[in-house]
């Protein structure tokens, strides 16, 4: 298990799914792991099992983020991780039907709220000469998937701005990374059809989904200090399906 003794997490819809498997490894890695989520009470439950804290957080509100960011830094004295796995799924369905409100709706979460989140935590780490980053994308970003616009678009955009990102701080030891997962079992799958499960799993070579914890334990890495070269980096977790 990697050492984040003495350091601060901060992990993004981290009460559920990616983001809780992510809270647990760093937590027993030693870190004090703070969970921004918009389900309050579920990530409250989760801090406390973790000796952590929680803050209600809505990643596509500005407002919300900068407040969560100000009451972690209150509260911890600093920010040494971002682990940023808040997003949704949203509904399936052809362009030409798709509902542009759904469709701004799913950007707001997934690509907006990657720039608030990464825009919040910045400053303190620019401060601190120290920082690990690490966005959650899809392998819908790189590939897309049909009758999924909406979150292959807002994930690709998540894959351009991390690289973005970590050119800009490349001079610093700041390493800002993403993985692009496949599907994993987790309550996202209640917004999406059965057929569009079914679809997501033919496309997976190793036939099967995506494990939480095989998932935690690329993140995690990723904002070890060992990780002290790369950046700017897209990291596949998609089990064979990617090619590139």
């Amino acid at each position: 298990m990697s050492d984040y003794e003495g350091q601060v997490a901060v992990v993004t819809g981290g009460a559920q799914g990616i983001g809780g498997a992510v809270a647990d490894r760093l937590a027993a890695g030693g870190a004090t792991v703070v969970l921004w989520d918009m389900d309050e009470g579920l990530a409250a439950e989760k801090a406390a099992s973790l000796g952590g804290m929680a803050q209600a957080c809505d990643v596509a509100d500005w407002a919300s983020v900068e407040a969560a960011r100000d009451a972690t830094l209150a509260a911890q004295g600093r920010i040494d991780i971002l682990v940023n796995s808040a997003g949704i799924a949203g509904s399936n369905g052809p362009v030409e039907g798709y509902d542009p409100v759904e469709f701004a709706k799913i950007c707001a979460v997934n690509l907006n709220g990657t720039f608030h989140v990464n825009k919040a935590v910045v400053p303190s780490m620019r401060a601190q000469g120290y920082g690990r980053i690490v966005n959650i994308a899809s392998v819908a970003g790189k590939d897309g998937n049909p009758n999924a616009c909406a979150y292959s678009a807002s994930k690709a955009g998540v894959m351009g701005f991390t690289k973005s990102l970590g050119k800009e701080l490349a001079g610093q030891d700041i390493a800002v990374n993403c993985v692009t997962p496949a599907a994993a079992r987790t309550r996202i799958f209640d917004q999406m059809s059965q057929e569009h499960i079914d679809y997501m799993l033919s496309k997976i070579p190793r036939g099967r989904f995506l494990e939480l914890d095989e998932a935690a334990a690329m993140i995690c890495w990723l904002c070890t200090r060992e990780n002290s070269f790369t950046t700017g980096g897209v990291f596949d977790l998609s089990g064979g399906r990617a090619t590139y």
